[in-house]
């Protein structure tokens, strides 16, 4: 059996490849941005990002293998997202990895791209520890879940609408930045200081979690106060999702016996969040497991990793397009 994958990640606007072996070592990883093509919309245009997958993805990967320096014969097998994620991006990316798959007699397994994110934490080198709490954060979930292993996974607590990601966009589309929001948010807060009273919702919920009454609180706020400062807005909205956040990782820690406490998705790149998960861990005598930044936003490399686990298990899933998934679903 060779021992890479190929992975593939088109479930939203960025076209992503990677060549990973079973060890988590990334032999190669090429992404093509569609923030130049989405900056103007200040979000996610669909049918664009779809049509930039279309013009993108065969060159992207003949890319990624020359820079890993392998041939389509080396690898296993193709690992692609199946979703969840946006029905015309997956569908570029599942239809490529099919016809590749058939041209080079290679097997096609649809990956949940959820697990993806689990396993980031992992790539590089091995991280998590059993039993271990996730708090997986990104542009479209959000949610506390207690891992026995790797295999057993119970779900604590989700989101009810908004989830963080997409809060911090909308944010900072309110505040006028640059998208993507999140990144340009947490930099603004850093400058600003957090004297804004705004709510923290559901923060007496033990692990559920709610964040468009916080996204209004913000809109309400602006609409109002116009001339505020938009720093401090920024600095009082992140610290209202830290304590959101900080607090009901506390609940799962103290009522779940974890090793480890891991934090994937897009917002595991927060600086702010990295900061006040690290004195939680300190506190609560547990190890922190972040993926390295790069991989911590929606890689093909976490999905090529992903895609051993699927093959260990003898789980073949058809690479068939899924708008939603039951979470952290083979």
């Amino acid at each position: 059996m060779s021992d890479i994958i190929l992975g593939i990640e088109t479930s939203c606007d960025d076209t992503a490849i990677a060549l990973v072996n079973s060890n988590g070592e990334v032999l190669s990883s090429v992404v093509s941005s569609q923030v130049d093509i989405h900056s103007e919309y200040g979000g996610i245009y669909p049918e664009h990002a779809a049509r930039a997958h279309i013009h993108t993805i065969l060159p992207t990967i003949d890319l990624a293998f020359k820079k890993a320096g392998v041939k389509p014969q080396n690898i296993e097998a193709i690992g692609v997202t199946r979703g969840p994620g946006l029905i015309s991006s997956l569908l570029v990316g599942l239809n490529t990895a099919v016809g590749l798959g058939m041209g080079w007699n290679k097997k096609v397994i649809g990956i949940n791209h959820l697990r993806g994110h689990l396993r980031s934490a992992d790539l590089e080198q091995q991280r998590v520890k059993y039993p271990a709490t996730i708090l997986l954060v990104s542009g479209g979930h959000t949610f506390l879940a207690y891992m026995k292993d790797i295999n057993d996974i119970s779900i604590l607590g989700t989101t009810r609408d908004d989830s963080v990601g997409e809060t911090y966009d909308k944010v900072g589309r309110m505040l006028g930045l640059a998208y993507p929001g999140g990144p340009a948010v947490d930099r603004l807060a850093k400058e600003g200081n957090p004297n804004i009273a705004f709510p923290r919702p559901l923060l007496n919920s033990k692990f559920e979690f709610s964040f468009s009454g916080l996204k209004s609180a913000v809109s309400r706020f602006l609409a109002a106060n116009p001339d505020a400062l938009q720093a401090d807005v920024a600095a009082s909205f992140v610290q209202a999702v830290m304590d959101v956040l900080i607090k009901k990782s506390h609940n799962a820690l103290k009522n779940y016996r974890s090793k480890s406490f891991v934090i994937v998705g897009g917002v595991a790149a927060s600086p702010q969040l990295r900061q006040q998960a690290e004195k939680l861990c300190n506190k609560m005598k547990v190890e922190l497991c972040l993926p390295p930044l790069k991989w911590s936003t929606d890689n093909a490399a976490m999905i090529a990793l992903a895609t051993w686990d699927y093959i260990k298990l003898n789980i073949h899933k058809e690479p068939i397009a899924q708008l939603q998934l039951p979470i952290f679903e083979f």
